[in-house]
Order: structure tokens, then sequence, then C-alpha cells
């Protein structure tokens, strides 16, 4: 098995946490506001992600923004492919998403694949006004026509390059970094 060797260090936590103010600030800005507005955190970096969101607007606006759970694996492109049988988890999205601003959120954005499953997935689950796309880190190499409306950090990467996002409810610390695979 490859095992990813930190290269470089792109943020840290203090870095991260920056970015996703912004974002939070621009979440706020392009939707006048929070009314309709439900955060969705991708498995597994992007939930963290999407609750450190919604905890960052809630202390801006003083307005609990909902969260939503979202997993993928049975909308992936790739499922039939896979060596392994993969590990389905429970997608949790309390409230009604029909006609709602869904802020759908991610830790890396590069082919566009898992955000392709991932508008399939919510599209199942109702018919919301309008979905948006916020990612901490987007690398490019895109596959599919998909774009990011709200993004952390751009880092342009090489192929054989990968972007490691680590976040202390996850893993052992805050922090993104781009590898190489050995």
């Amino acid at each position: 098995m490859a095992k990813l060797i930190e290269k470089t260090v792109v943020m840290d936590g203090k870095a991260i946490e920056r970015a996703l103010t912004r974002i939070a600030h621009e979440i706020i800005e392009k939707n006048k506001g929070t009314k309709d507005v439900i955060i969705v955190g991708i498995r597994k970096r992007g939930v963290p992600l999407a609750e450190r969101l919604s905890s960052i607007i809630e202390n801006i606006e003083g307005v609990h923004i909902p969260i939503g759970v979202l997993d993928i694996t049975l909308y992936r492109d790739d499922l039939a492919h896979m060596s392994y049988q993969p590990l389905i988890q429970e997608t949790h999205i309390d409230e009604d998403i029909t006609n709602k601003t869904l802020v759908l959120v991610d830790d890396v954005l590069y082919t566009g694949r898992t955000i392709r499953a991932a508008l399939d997935a919510l599209i199942d689950l109702g018919r919301p006004k309008k979905i948006q796309l916020a990612v901490l880190i987007d690398r490019g190499h895109r596959e599919l026509p998909i774009r990011a409306d709200y993004v952390g950090k751009n880092v342009p990467t090489a192929t054989k390059e990968a972007i490691a996002v680590k976040l202390t409810d996850t893993d052992d610390c805050d922090k993104v970094f781009i590898g190489e695979y050995i």
C-alpha cells in the first residue's frame, strides 16, 4: 500500500480558521442573510467543516444554521470498480430541503466527481431552491464542469501529488499539506 509523504504545508490551523471565517461571511453576504440556508457536509471531512461554518455564522449573525450530513457512497460513479466493499454511512438532514438554499461543504475539490455524486444524492431528497458549493481547497484538475462558490484556498497541484486535509475533529491536528505517494 502506498504511503503519503508530506511535502509542503499550505495551511495551518490559523489559516484554516481564517479561510472558514471568510467563507462564512461570503455565505451570509451572497444569500443576504441566513434565512432558509442549510449547510450540508459531505462525509468525512466536509462534516466538521460544515459544523465549523455553522458555528462561525451563528457567532456573526446570532442565528443557528441547520446542518446536514450527506453520505454519497451509493452515488459514486466508480462503485462497480472498487476492489473493496465500501462502508455506507447514514445521511442525516433533519430539515426539509425543498425551496431551501443548501451550502454543500467538502474539504477538497479535485475532479468534481464527489460533488456530482452529492448533487445526485441531494436531488433524491427533495428540490432545493439553490445549491451552492463551499470547499476548503480547490486543487484544479476538473473532469466535470463543476465550480465552487466559496473557496478557502486555491492550491494548484501536479496530478501525481495529493492534498491532505487534517482536522482535529477526525485527525490529530488542523493542517493542509501537499504530499506525494511513495
